[in-house]
């Protein structure tokens, strides 16, 4: 007869142990995010017709881990990318891509962005790592280089600033939404 003990171990076996105990306080926020709807989604078995995440997922150009990255879309002001890759802009969303696979950071890239754009956060901070320790290294820096320049909300990104992780960082600059276009124009179109 087996006893109690035998039949737990039994039930666990093939459990991973979580190995992270912190616990994300910047998430201020109760409703679901995307990514967690999809995954609800795909765990009572609803597949969507197709991968709403246009993201690549083949090769992509690799970068050296102690690369800089750099974007600007055209029509970016000067002095606000500047001050963007100086780290002067506060920053709004950020996300730690640290440990996780290709795969999972294309899910989270995506789904950050999308999250963020809902909530109209425009400054995001990406931890993608240097990937020094990677085989072949820089792996997910390379593949966030790559994506980010894909997301047509994504207007300018640079290497973040050492006291924001430096070349394992990216700061991301999301266009404005239309409200707050909209909100600009009757700020500085009002006559006094």
């Amino acid at each position: 007869m087996i006893d109690d003990l035998e039949l737990f171990k039994k039930e666990l076996k093939g459990v991973k142990k979580i190995e992270n105990d912190r616990v994300d306080l910047t998430k201020k926020d109760d409703e679901l995010t995307l990514a967690q709807k999809a995954r609800q989604e795909a765990a009572i078995g609803r597949k969507p017709s197709s991968d709403p995440n246009p993201l690549t997922t083949g090769f992509v150009e690799m970068v050296k881990p102690d690369d800089w990255l750099e974007y600007k879309k055209d029509g970016v002001q000067e002095f606000v990318y500047k001050n963007m890759r100086l780290g002067k802009y506060p920053i709004e969303a950020s996300i730690d891509l640290h440990r996780r696979t290709v795969k999972e950071a294309r899910e989270d890239v995506f789904y950050f962005i999308q999250n963020c754009k809902k909530k109209d956060k425009r400054l995001l901070l990406i931890t993608h790592g240097k990937g020094e320790r990677s085989e072949p290294q820089a792996v997910i820096k390379s593949h966030v280089n790559h994506w980010l320049q894909e997301v047509t909300d994504v207007i300018a990104f640079h290497s973040a600033q050492p006291k924001h992780g430096g070349l394992g960082s990216v700061y991301v600059m999301l266009k404005k939404s239309e409200w707050a276009k909209q909100e600009n124009r009757e700020r500085y179109n009002r006559k006094y």
